[in-house]
């Protein structure tokens, strides 16, 4: 799938309700990292999303192998865990033309990743490094304003959340945030506690990166 059919396959979902809705994937890598982590995570965050900002994406996500054709047929792959992340060079060249066609890839570091992605993702584009997104990238500021960046969802090291992005020829093809841990805060409550507040913003920034996605302004 070419970049102008990605943009009009998102286009017709964010305004016009497709009749096929569209499905957001999550991506099963190799290495031993948990790529199942957060179950409930997607399906909350859809949910919320077509709540919200109208939009029309399947309630169950798919998931999809980083090797497999099957990832060209949806435009965003979502990608989590906690451990080691592997790419064969077949995975590395599949995922790269993927990204480069017009796909988007979000990876959510649920503690523990962040090494090991980055070895990944140097692999997929040995060209490009992961830079710090400014506070006032368009990321932050589509339905929901966030002035400060990523919110924070836990703690773990104690660090402040950072959103990096890989750009590829002036588009941002894959955003990473780190130290936020958004996918637990779209999680079922019940699972990690959190509180309300915490859970609602985590998802509103979550929405945030799909209502980005879905306009086709991946620019900057």
């Amino acid at each position: 799938m070419n970049r102008f059919a990605f943009f009009i396959l998102l286009l017709i979902s964010l305004t016009t309700k497709a009749i096929s809705p569209v499905k957001i994937s999550l991506l099963k890598y190799n290495g031993g990292g948990d790529w199942y982590a957060n179950p409930t995570s997607l399906p909350n965050l859809i949910e919320f999303c077509n709540k919200n900002l109208n939009t029309d994406i399947d309630p169950d996500p798919v998931t999809v192998e980083v090797s497999g054709l099957k990832l060209f047929d949806y435009p965003l792959l979502h990608m989590t865990g906690h451990g080691n992340v592997v790419f064969s060079d077949q995975e590395a060249e599949n995922l790269r033309t993927y990204l480069i066609a017009g796909g988007f890839l979000h990876i959510d570091d649920n503690y523990g990743m962040d090494p090991y992605v980055r070895v990944a993702m140097k692999k997929v584009f040995p060209e490009l490094d992961f830079i710090e997104l400014p506070f006032s990238h368009p990321i932050y500021h589509q339905r929901y304003n966030f002035v400060r960046g990523l919110p924070k969802v836990h703690e773990h090291d104690g660090n402040p959340p950072q959103g990096f992005g890989l750009i590829y020829e002036g588009r941002l093809v894959c955003f990473y945030s780190y130290e936020s841990d958004l996918g637990d805060g779209w999680e079922d409550q019940d699972v990690h506690k959190d509180s309300e507040e915490i859970r609602q913003r985590a998802l509103e920034m979550g929405a945030n990166i799909i209502q980005y996605i879905f306009s086709g302004s991946k620019l900057n």
